[in-house]
């Protein structure tokens, strides 16, 4: 299925929390991390410069927002999730292919973290990423493009 992305707007901010409940939610309660609106928002917010809204015939259905972390020389994975009516269309493997094909090119690696009962985390295996370090609830990885 064709997908297309678009800079994410402050109007798109209430069918943020909608997704981030939708998706996260389970996940988070299982660590006893909180599940609030403004618990919500803060992450939405954070580097919401590069927040990028997923839609399908004009509809949104995911959240994709990574950045380049010059300090680090990497591309990070801040949030990509994708609504419960679009998932297992690959959209989230192809939006992180994306990415990884344009790290590789410029030559720095792609990092990211997942929460541990997140079963997103095999897709993240599958795509190529490594585990690095353990951080309490959540592996940080790292996908190794740079030499």
């Amino acid at each position: 299925m064709d997908f297309e992305t678009r800079k994410a707007l402050d109007t798109d901010i209430d069918f943020l929390v909608r997704l981030r409940e939708l998706t996260m939610s389970q996940y988070l309660q299982a660590v006893g991390w909180p599940t609030d609106r403004e618990s919500f928002l803060s992450r939405i917010h954070y580097c919401f410069e590069a927040a990028q809204i997923v839609e399908i015939n004009g509809r949104p259905a995911g959240l994709f927002k990574a950045c380049f972390l010059e300090e680090k020389k990497q591309w990070y994975i801040f949030q990509i999730q994708v609504h419960p009516d679009y998932q297992g269309l690959k959209i989230g493997s192809r939006l992180i292919e994306k990415l990884i094909e344009r790290a590789t090119r410029d030559k720095v690696d792609v990092g990211l973290s997942v929460l541990k009962s997140n079963p997103a985390r095999t897709l993240y295996l599958r795509l190529g990423f490594e585990p690095v370090a353990d951080v309490g609830e959540e592996i940080e990885m790292f996908y190794r493009t740079a030499q």
